[in-house]
């Protein structure tokens, strides 16, 4: 947890004035929402890309363990990475769902185009 604090901790001061300019819990959340409809597509390109390059470097080793091992950790943090996504998407589409607050869930792309 400690090598996440540093990133976590701007994000967290950078999305308060905008929680707590919210007047009601449901534009708390729609604000929140639409800060992740931006951001997780972002995040899920990022870790295909990332999953991509280590298939890339895996297939260009050559033999070299370095290399091969370099690309199976690439393949394996962008396999992780996407599941992480989409289960957590799962998990907020089951909340939005049990809880009526609306919304839809799996973002369609960015900007919701």
């Amino acid at each position: 947890m400690k090598k996440f604090a540093p990133y976590l901790t701007p994000f967290g001061l950078a999305i308060m004035p905008i929680i707590a300019s919210a007047q009601t819990v449901e534009s708390a959340i729609a604000t929140i929402e639409n800060i992740l409809n931006l951001l997780i597509p972002l995040l899920m390109v990022l870790a295909t890309v990332v999953f991509l390059w280590g298939v890339i470097t895996y297939i260009t080793a050559g033999g070299e363990e370095d290399k091969i091992k370099k690309g199976r950790s690439y393949m394996l943090f962008g396999i992780i990475g996407l599941f992480v996504m989409v289960a957590i998407w799962g998990i907020v589409k089951f909340v939005i769902n049990t809880f009526g607050v609306g919304g839809e869930g799996v973002p369609t792309g960015v900007g919701g185009l």
